[in-house]
């Protein structure tokens, strides 16, 4: 729509200019703003050397999440930066000590595997089981059966926001009560909801909750985010932890001291140049306004869904728009070649086998791209121009 106001942030963009970019769910198209701030961090490192840390460096970790900290309904002083999500929420389970009473970690088949892999590996050796609750369609979770799952020996419910493969938006705020009432905490994944979806870890009651800039939120890689509720930096502290979680890191003791806050959740030397890149997406979304940009989302992943309807292809996501986050999944025949003749005519999406082409309009796509994956799909396929793809190796998104 040409009276669309987010449009006008398509000039902060440059890939906008040559590609039809829809894969914000795996890449957010970066800032032009980050050469200019990696530039900054490389001409501090240059002219100050290890001066550098008492320039700023030392506070990003915090400050960035701070920033980070509004656009999840945050107090400031809750947000720390990780390097990625399966760490954070390892740092989490690090914190939860497991009894025979107590020993229960609740986790959905659809939850992220990078995820998945941590707590099936880790839990065991901290004394801990994990239940996963399967899904019936490979596109939702049924919450109350999720419910059901939790009971008295329930530590820990980890689970998703948005399914990652389907879109599907998990009712986190009833999980969260339920989970409350069964004396178990929450561990929210936010990743793939956080910059399309509007998040408050207040209204939802998480007492964790897990991001990351990568996707939605234009940030790039490294940025990843760790809140925790004031009630559990008061009460508990993680066995993985590092020298920057120390209340006095300079001192170099024998003997750890948490920091207050979210300082005590953060790890061993940060990475920098990540969070010298990592602020400027994040600085556009806040001034795209979140209520903005999930009403464009909502429309425009509801014409795709209709598009895709329309040639009789299959939609691996929810059809309620309220349960729907930022992504359509459609299936073709040959989808794996389909996305590989889709991504050499400059249409960026990605492939997920049991789901299809992954299509991810954001704020600022236009209706005519939306419009243009599915018949570029559709000319692909009618052409027989998936062909000159098959036994090439996917490209990876």
């Amino acid at each position: 729509m040409s009276d669309d106001p987010l449009l006008a942030f398509r000039g902060e963009f440059p890939i906008l200019e040559h590609a039809t970019y829809l894969v914000s769910n795996s890449l957010g198209a970066m800032p032009r703003s980050v050469p200019a701030r990696l530039a900054e961090y490389a001409e501090q490192w240059a002219s100050l050397g290890v001066r550098a840390w008492a320039k700023g460096w030392w506070e990003m970790p915090l400050a960035l999440g701070d920033e980070i900290a509004p656009l999840i309904g945050a107090a400031p002083g809750t947000v720390a930066m990780a390097p990625t999500v399966t760490f954070a929420q390892a740092v989490v389970l690090s914190s939860l000590t497991f009894t025979p009473h107590r020993d229960t970690i609740v986790m959905s088949a659809l939850d992220f595997p990078s995820v998945r892999y941590m707590y099936d590996e880790l839990a065991p050796k901290l004394g801990a089981r994990v239940v996963v609750v399967p899904s019936d369609d490979g596109i939702s979770i049924d919450e109350q059966r999720l419910c059901a799952a939790i009971d008295e020996r329930t530590a820990l419910v980890a689970i998703s926001h948005v399914l990652f493969k389907s879109a599907y938006i998990v009712d986190a705020a009833r999980i969260a009560a339920h989970a409350h009432r069964m004396g178990a905490l929450v561990s929210l994944d936010a990743y793939h909801s956080v910059g399309v979806v509007p998040v408050d870890v207040q209204a939802i009651g998480a007492d964790f909750l897990t991001g990351g800039v990568l996707k939605w939120l234009c940030g790039g890689p490294g940025g990843c985010f760790l809140y925790a509720s004031p009630d559990m930096s008061a009460h508990r502290a993680p066995a993985l932890t590092g020298w920057q979680a120390h209340a006095h890191p300079f001192a170099f003791e024998g003997d750890m001291e948490y920091a207050a806050g979210a300082a005590r959740w953060l790890g061993g030397t940060p990475v920098i140049p990540a969070l010298y890149a990592n602020a400027e997406g994040p600085r556009i979304v806040k001034r795209a306004g979140i209520a903005a940009i999930r009403a464009k989302s909502m429309r425009q992943t509801a014409r795709l869904v209709e598009l895709a309807g329309v040639h009789g292809y299959p939609v691996s996501a929810p059809r309620d728009p309220l349960r729907r986050g930022g992504t359509v999944a459609f299936d073709v025949p040959h989808g794996a070649e389909v996305a590989q003749a889709l991504l050499a005519r400059d249409v960026i999406i990605d492939y997920r086998p049991g789901a299809g082409i992954r299509v991810a309009p954001h704020f600022y796509t236009t209706d005519d791209e939306v419009e243009r994956a599915v018949a570029e799909t559709a000319a692909i396929l009618e052409s027989g121009a998936w062909k000159q793809f098959e036994g090439s190796r996917p490209t990876v998104t």
